[in-house]
């Protein structure tokens, strides 16, 4: 059975920065995209970056581009979203994707396959 995990969401104060993980079992994503997704309640969940199965082409919505980055180590089967500047309407449930098949960005919600539960991150003004 396919599982994403995410990991380290909290509470934190604008400026601040959080590191999120997603470790995935059950099978291989080492020539998968992956991607991030966020989504505060009431309001369609939004994309937020993405990375390419090797690592070497990622891709960022406009709002978090300069402050969050997207990375992997395939060894591990984990990609995490590192967030610095963190402001309040960053504040959204974030989730964690994979394409079952294909290496390439995808920035669709529709172009993945497997979802991880989410992680709540909370900004505070």
């Amino acid at each position: 059975q396919v599982q994403l995990v995410e990991s380290g969401g909290g509470l934190v104060q604008a400026g601040g920065s959080l590191r999120l993980s997603c470790a995935a079992s059950g099978r291989t994503f080492n020539n998968n995209a992956m991607a991030w997704f966020r989504q505060v309640p009431g309001k369609e969940r939004e994309f937020v970056a993405a990375i390419n199965w090797s690592g070497g082409r990622t891709y960022y919505v406009d709002s978090v581009k300069g402050r969050f980055t997207i990375s992997r180590t395939n060894p591990k089967n984990t990609v995490y979203l590192q967030m610095n500047s963190l402001k309040p309407e960053d504040t959204a449930i974030y989730y964690c994707a994979a394409v079952k098949f294909g290496g390439s960005i995808a920035t669709l919600q529709n172009e993945y396959d497997y979802w991880g539960q989410g992680t709540q991150v909370t900004v505070s003004s």
